[in-house]
């Protein structure tokens, strides 16, 4: 059965869901932590908890946590006695996260990131994942972070870089944007939507934030074959399912270049290409 929720999320047709971040849902979820997490998302995790001090951090919410890759890095670097919220607007993300983590104290909530359900001053670190390109709002967003931080606390932020600087993600979307229905779907330029830095800090700025710092960071994405990548590029995203609604037919097609064209560049088995995004930090 196909999953309608991820096409309606996609596609974005219906007015009233213009201010609703976007959703990975049913098989979309299970590809997108198998195969996405190793190749592009763990490098950066490991850059986050890199960028915590975990002292004096009492409670920690994590938007967008997804599958919980970087929920396992902040829970091993945090506090025991600490409260960890982990939150995703996606059920079937987080049900994979819960999973995975299930041994871990963690908290787990369905939360949109534009509306906090938490009080004021509430909250010692907030950490956004790759999370708020997605967001229709983004000052509605960073405005709810920067009222439930408490006075000194960090919003830590990563966000992709422009699309030909991530190598892998290059080769697929300019291939399959050819099978794309036309007008391109939205959901095909936002997960690389948030590479200007003066863009982010003037949003940060309105929402009340003085004090950011935004830095670029290249690293290298791996996979153990062009083919697992072509897995992960072609299933784990939200395209995915715009393709099986309006193109199926396309998809062995689609699957046979990319990873044609992955190997050419990156290499057979492992697969290794170059990847950069932007991690912000910005204080209240």
């Amino acid at each position: 059965m196909q999953d309608k929720r991820v096409k309606y999320n996609c596609a974005m047709n219906d007015k009233s869901a213009s201010s609703r971040p976007y959703e990975f849902s049913g098989s979309v979820a299970a590809h997108y932590d198998q195969y996405l997490g190793p190749l592009f998302f763990e490098p950066y995790a490991i850059e986050v908890a890199n960028r915590i001090d975990p002292k004096n951090i009492n409670t920690a919410l994590e938007l967008a946590a997804g599958t919980g890759i970087v929920t396992r890095h902040l829970r091993k670097l945090l506090p025991k006695e600490s409260t960890l919220i982990a939150s995703d607007v996606s059920a079937d993300m987080l049900q994979i996260a819960k999973d995975k983590l299930k041994a871990e104290d963690i908290e787990w909530q369905i939360i949109d990131a534009q509306e906090l359900n938490f009080a004021d001053n509430s909250i010692d670190l907030i950490v956004c994942s790759f999370g708020y390109m997605l967001v229709p709002d983004k000052v509605k967003a960073y405005s709810e972070a920067f009222r439930v931080l408490k006075k000194g606390a960090m919003l830590l932020i990563t966000t992709w870089d422009k699309l030909e600087k991530v190598g892998a993600s290059n080769v697929y979307r300019k291939i399959v944007k050819k099978y794309l229905p036309d007008p391109i779907p939205e959901c095909y330029r936002l997960p690389f939507s948030m590479f200007d830095e003066n863009e982010i800090k003037n949003n940060l700025q309105d929402a009340g934030f003085t004090r950011i710092q935004v830095e670029k960071v290249e690293r290298l994405s791996y996979s153990d074959s062009a083919k697992d990548a072509t897995e992960g590029l072609t299933q784990g995203g939200l395209i995915y399912n715009e393709i099986m609604n309006n193109n199926p037919a396309s998809m062995d097609e689609i699957k046979s270049e990319v990873e044609k064209q992955l190997t050419e560049k990156f290499g057979a088995a492992p697969m290794v290409a170059p990847m950069s995004a932007l991690i912000t930090q910005a204080w209240k």
